[in-house]
């Protein structure tokens, strides 16, 4: 009985072992996704002719019943390379969109 128990025990440490190390490496859609992919919509039908090349989330502001997503990408068109800033206001407990603004950068 006692070969039993230790033979369950060493096969049971190594499930116990990865089965924690599988949720650690899940992947989790971060928060400001479905905002992110409206920045980007939006850069894309302003900039028809460029390519976006790099996004960065820039965090969020919460204001009263407001909430200002900030979000930084990178385009290029031909040989030029510049940055948009957008800033998407929304509601926060109705989501509903107030405001989309972009301001282009040459940093």
């Amino acid at each position: 009985m006692r070969k039993l128990l230790v033979a369950l025990g060493i096969f049971m440490i190594p499930q116990a072992v990865t089965l924690p190390m599988l949720d650690a490496h899940a992947e989790v859609t971060p928060a400001y996704a479905k905002w992110g992919k409206l920045a980007i919509e939006k850069t894309q039908s302003s900039y028809p002719n460029s390519k976006i090349i790099d996004y960065l989330h820039e965090g969020s502001e919460v204001n009263e019943e407001a909430t200002i997503e900030k979000f930084k990408l990178w385009l290029k068109e031909g040989d030029k390379e510049f940055g948009v800033y957008v800033r998407i206001k929304y509601t926060t407990e109705t989501q509903k969109v107030l405001d989309v603004e972009l301001q282009e950068t040459a940093k």
